[in-house]
């Protein structure tokens, strides 16, 4: 579908000049083209809004006139903090819309109709037609504790079925954007879990385009870090969670013999310097690690019959290395390869099918480890492709959450089906 664009003078001087291929100046260049905010409406009425650019005024602006468009029970945006500010988009769409509820947080990249980005925004609206949504922020989670988090998760709940006037949650499913840099995704998602009981869960940790300074999210004019956001959404259409990721486990084991689960640090496995065993384990000397090699070489950890991803984040000066993950002494891990990014995520997008049947829009999480793998297998187009083929969009995270589990390194999110 073509760009959709503001109607302001300004914006379609943009647009005449991109078109033209000169910048404002006369030269020739792309600099507008990059700028120009991007609309897509699916069958559903959900509405996807995105900008490659760093306009944020224009991104708000096209988000309040879809909401003029038709009835908005919620939105949510994702954006890069290298080029948008979180306190100008939270301000901006709250004086716009100040009876929308949104939220969102900060990314390491987004996917919009047109494939991967990075350093741009995105924005998905859910027509009230089909939706109601709930949003709750939970401050300082990294010092909370679990009991406090789970009783929040509770009463939000019970709140919300009581302004539905029902009992039934076959119809709900809560979505988490928390702080990727607090370390506390674990405790956090098991506490959510317990409090929403029957309540199915997928969630996003933040990200700040691989600078691990800081990342942020926004909720109804406001901004926050260190804090986990959790939308109760019910829907009318047919819709079915899902996570999935790529590796299969090899013989190769590393067991944590020394760590600081503090800052998910291991210092030792197999009784060896962490960086070095694991770089012996996956060919490399531990000069050469880097976000690449772990994307490409995974270590997974088995739970319940299945495996699950323990995502690197750095290599440290100290031979140790940093995860993206909860880690402690004894745990063993496994070294894995990848059976195919393309070919997994197909299959999983066709027991998706199975579920909600043709599928409308997918809203979800990729984890930026995803990203980098797909580059390095040389991937990323065909990757696209498919996402394109099924409308998924999102963000890239810095860990996903799944019901009770952080996880990394995984494709997560819900499908929705085409109205019946």
């Amino acid at each position: 579908m073509a760009a959709t664009l503001l109607g302001t003078r300004q914006f379609y001087v943009k647009l005449l000049i991109g078109s033209m291929g000169f910048s404002a100046d006369g030269n020739i260049g792309q600099s507008d083209i990059v700028n120009l905010i991007q609309r897509r409406q699916y069958q559903s009425g959900i509405t996807v809004v995105w900008t490659t650019g760093s306009d944020t005024q224009a991104f708000c602006e096209q988000i309040s006139a879809e909401c003029e468009a038709q009835a908005i029970a919620g939105c949510t945006v994702y954006y890069s903090g290298r080029s948008h500010d979180a306190a100008e988009i939270a301000g901006t769409l709250q004086t716009l819309q100040p009876d929308l509820p949104f939220y969102g947080c900060s990314t390491c990249g987004e996917i919009t109709p047109d494939g991967m980005q990075d350093f741009g925004a995105i924005a998905a609206l859910l027509p009230a037609k089909w939706f109601e949504v709930s949003i709750q922020v939970i401050e300082q989670v990294d010092t909370l504790g679990m009991h406090a988090v789970s009783l929040q998760a509770s009463e939000h709940k019970t709140n919300f079925l009581a302004k539905l006037n029902t009992s039934n949650t076959d119809d709900l499913f809560a979505t988490l954007l928390i702080d990727g840099l607090t370390y506390s995704e674990e405790p956090v998602t098991a506490a959510l879990a317990r409090g929403l009981d029957s309540i199915p869960l997928i969630g996003g940790s933040a990200g700040d385009d691989l600078a691990f300074a800081g990342t942020t999210q926004i909720v109804n004019g406001r901004t926050y870090r260190h804090a986990a956001v959790v939308a109760l959404t019910r829907c009318s259409l047919p819709f079915s969670l899902y996570t999935e990721n790529n590796f299969v486990p090899t013989p190769h084991k590393l067991v944590v013999t020394e760590s600081d689960p503090d800052h998910r640090k291991v210092k030792e496995f197999n009784a060896e310097p962490a960086a070095l065993a694991y770089a012996n384990a996956i060919g490399l000397d531990p000069n050469e690690l880097s976000s690449t090699n772990y994307a490409s070489h995974a270590v997974v950890v088995r739970v319940g019959g299945e495996y699950y991803c323990r995502a690197i984040q750095r290599h440290n000066d100290d031979q140790s290395l940093t995860f993206f993950c909860a880690i402690d002494n004894g745990v063993v891990l496994t070294v894995a390869r990848s059976e195919g990014m393309v070919r997994s995520t197909q299959a999983a997008i066709e027991r998706i099918e199975h579920q909600v049947g043709n599928i409308d829009v997918m809203l979800g999480f990729d984890c930026i480890y995803r990203k980098l793998d797909a580059r390095h297998r040389n991937v990323v187009g065909r990757m696209e492709s498919l996402y394109q083929e099924h409308n998924f969009v999102g963000f890239n995270t810095y860990g996903e959450q799944f019901n009770s589990m952080h996880i990394n390194q995984t494709f997560t999110g819900v499908a929705f089906g085409h109205p019946r």
